[in-house]
């Protein structure tokens, strides 16, 4: 009996040793994948945006704690490195650098989801801008004294800045302002874009061009997003409701009836007409109304310069608030600001006939 224990204690012990040899020859078996190896010498077999690996079959130990390399072969390797830049509506967003292969860099897009469509212009041209100042006028230029970040198409004004800062606004100005002959204008919101930062207002001819309407001196704006006037100053006052796609947002100017602006000495006086617009049915007040007048008595030969009138807003062709302002020196120029990815307004500079 004790012949057959030993026996069984003798095969367990060769079973053992053997799963323990097996274990240790897995564990300590080299291992590569894409790569060749001939005696120590290792060489790279694989396509070559994949990469090769090879495994030694011990790891570093306190007796073998360091190994070396000495390259063989360089292989074929990249042309170099270049600079690829990326745009959007015509303007630089960002750039990398990136490796060249041997056959080049090929155009690509991708899309993830059901419907994505877009038009594929492989010969297109791009031609930097060398002052980012210079205003960029595709149509319309006949009205259009500044547009900084705005892209004109028709009477379509689209922004196309970076909409990351306060200092990204796009401007709009119109090249002539408003007088006792043109003393209206509108625009109606196409697309709101991320925010509405649109704002609709009047400025002087040379202002600041990363400024809204209305939160620098000698001018002031309605603002779509929330509704406020704002005049001179970075900080609005409530005024009325906030506008949104499809809104139509207008702004003019009563005229004192003795007003005469820059280069209308000649022109003929018109009484008040009151007619429709295009859109909505605003009243054509091209001059104060006899109680808004001012008092008898006051000199009509004073300086145009700091002569005040009342400026109003409208909403859909309904007035919806007045602010007394001073004209600064030229005149009031129509002027709109936007400041958020993918607004676009439909500007009409003289919607009043009749």
């Amino acid at each position: 009996m004790d012949d057959i224990h030993l026996h069984y204690r003798f095969l367990n012990w060769r079973r053992r040793i053997r799963e323990i040899r097996e274990v240790r020859a897995v564990r300590f078996q080299e291992r590569y994948k894409r790569m060749l190896k001939d005696g120590d010498t290792l060489s790279y077999h694989g396509n070559s945006d994949e990469v090769g690996c090879y495994v030694a079959p011990r790891p570093l130990s306190k007796g073998n704690c360091y190994f070396e390399v000495t390259i063989m072969d360089t292989g074929v390797r990249d042309a170099g490195l270049t600079t690829v830049f990326f745009t959007k509506n015509g303007k630089e967003v960002g750039s990398v650098v990136v490796p060249v292969a041997p056959d080049g860099l090929f155009p690509a897009i991708g899309m993830h989801s059901l419907g994505e469509e877009v038009r594929l212009d492989l010969q297109a041209e791009w031609g930097q801008e060398e002052d980012d100042s210079v205003m960029m006028v595709d149509s319309h230029e006949d009205e259009w004294g500044r547009l900084y970040d705005v892209r004109s198409s028709g009477t379509l004004l689209e922004y196309v800045g970076k909409g990351k800062s306060i200092m990204d606004v796009g401007l709009a100005q119109a090249r002539q302002p408003l007088t006792t002959r043109s003393h209206y204008f509108e625009v109606e919101i196409v697309d709101a874009g991320d925010k509405c930062y649109i704002a609709l207002g009047l400025a002087r001819r040379d202002y600041p061009k990363n400024r809204h309407p209305g939160w620098s001196r000698g001018s002031v704006a309605y603002h779509a997003d929330d509704g406020k006037i704002f005049h001179g100053s970075g900080v609005g006052d409530p005024f009325g409701p906030r506008c949104f796609e499809g809104d139509i947002m207008g702004c003019g100017i009563m005229f004192p009836r003795d007003y005469i602006s820059d280069g209308e000495d000649e022109l003929d006086e018109w009484e008040a007409l009151e007619v429709r617009p295009k859109q909505g049915h605003v009243q054509n007040f091209v001059y104060l109304n006899d109680e808004d007048e001012e008092e008898d008595g006051d000199d009509p030969e004073q300086d145009q310069e700091g002569r005040k009138v009342m400026v109003f807003f409208t909403r859909n062709g309904k007035i919806i608030g007045r602010r007394e302002v001073v004209v600064p020196m030229g005149g009031f120029y129509p002027t709109i600001g936007m400041l958020s990815s993918g607004e676009k307004v439909k500007v009409d500079l003289h919607p009043l006939s009749g």
